[in-house]
């Protein structure tokens, strides 16, 4: 415990500028659970060697806890937002199929706001247990690293896996949603803060605290106002994305997507799609078509964006490799890329190249198809 402790404290007063008792009291709590975890793992106990896996287990809470530092306040929310949004994506849905997609936005809203505040009280009643730094029953994250160790507490949390059967589990964020779909009667959608300034009837296991949830709110709820533009951005390639794709009725291309943003491995998706090996390589193939057209014809300015390789940054590429890029042009992909650097619509660099749009769209798509082979396989 001590020295898992001790690995644990130095890593958090190195990596970041948070006072010394914060990273205390941040790394006894981390410490609690590593060794929580390694004594009450029956298969780490038979693999022996605890040690060894007490110490992986801590640098992956550490390097968790660190990324949702490093992001921010308001980006590390919307990072585990958009994380959690992408795993329950394809198990809430509304009672009717059309219009499916904004409505179906608000109920994962509506749930996951439910779903932090269940976390925030699982956060709490387990950090009850660290005898050095123990949390209290109204602890609430104040400073940025504590705020990163809930947010990744509630990565964790949601990703538990639940046994169902002998043989099955499943994420308990995925349970959680299952159930909250069941419980929506037809054409209802559920507004938490609604809910508990209603002041309404329910057993006391079923109210939710106002001040609790007026708390995960503002702690979890993503705002317009200073939202980092880079979390931003990647919220939008994905649901532009998501929408590009049901627009196209690859409605199996979304489902693989979302299993893909809640890191499932292979295995995994064959197993939740109920696909054979070569049925989900065919569609991995189908994804990735519709994948490279989205990102290069369909929406690439918005994509190039999030990548930071807009137009007037020389499509993210180097010098050297701008240089290499541009010899490769023809005189008339030279001027195509002359005129988009101006601004000029489809329709008016096809009347100023004696081409149709569709062949300008053609021809562009091969541009940033170039670029992109440059910038990923260049040095």
């Amino acid at each position: 415990m001590e020295a898992i402790f001790e690995l644990l404290f130095n890593e958090l007063r190195r990596s970041t500028r948070a006072s010394e008792p914060n990273c205390r009291e941040v790394a006894a709590r981390l410490a609690t659970e590593v060794m929580r975890i390694c004594e009450q793992s029956q298969r780490i106990q038979n693999l022996g060697d605890v040690e060894v896996w007490a110490v992986k287990l801590a640098r992956h809470r550490l390097q968790q806890c660190l990324h949702y530092y490093y992001l921010r306040a308001t980006a590390a929310r919307l990072d585990l937002h958009s994380t959690l949004s992408a795993i329950v994506y394809r198990y809430i849905t509304p009672s009717r199929t059309s219009p499916a997609y904004q409505r179906r936005l608000t109920l994962i809203e509506d749930f996951l706001q439910g779903f932090y505040v269940e976390a925030l009280t699982a956060f709490r009643r387990e950090g009850a247990i660290c005898e050095t730094a123990p949390i209290s029953p109204t602890y609430t994250p104040t400073t940025l690293l504590e705020l990163a160790e809930f947010l990744s507490f509630t990565e964790r949390y949601a990703k538990r896996r639940i046994p169902i059967t002998s043989k099955s589990r499943q994420q308990l964020i995925v349970l959680r949603a299952q159930a909250f779909v069941q419980q929506q009667p037809p054409e209802t959608l559920i507004d938490m803060e609604q809910v508990a300034d209603s002041g309404g009837s329910e057993s006391p296991s079923q109210k939710m605290d106002e001040a609790l949830l007026r708390q995960v709110g503002e702690m979890m709820l993503v705002q317009e106002q200073g939202i980092n533009q880079q979390a931003q951005l990647r919220q939008s390639v994905i649901t532009e994305l998501i929408n590009y794709l049901e627009e196209h009725q690859q409605q199996d291309c979304v489902e693989y997507f979302v299993l893909r943003l809640s890191d499932s491995n292979t295995k995994e998706i064959e197993t939740i799609m109920n696909l054979t090996p070569r049925q989900r390589d065919y569609l991995q193939q189908r994804f990735k078509y519709h994948l490279i057209r989205f990102a290069l014809l369909h929406r690439w300015e918005l994509v190039h964006e999030w990548l930071e390789a807009e137009l007037d940054k020389n499509l993210g590429l180097t010098p050297q490799q701008w240089e290499t890029f541009v010899a490769r042009l023809d005189s008339q992909q030279v001027t195509l890329l002359e005129l988009k650097r101006e601004k000029l619509s489809d329709l008016e660099i096809a009347q100023r190249l004696g081409w149709t749009v569709t062949q300008t769209q053609k021809q562009w798509f091969k541009l940033l198809e170039q670029a992109w082979d440059i910038r990923n396989f260049l040095p």
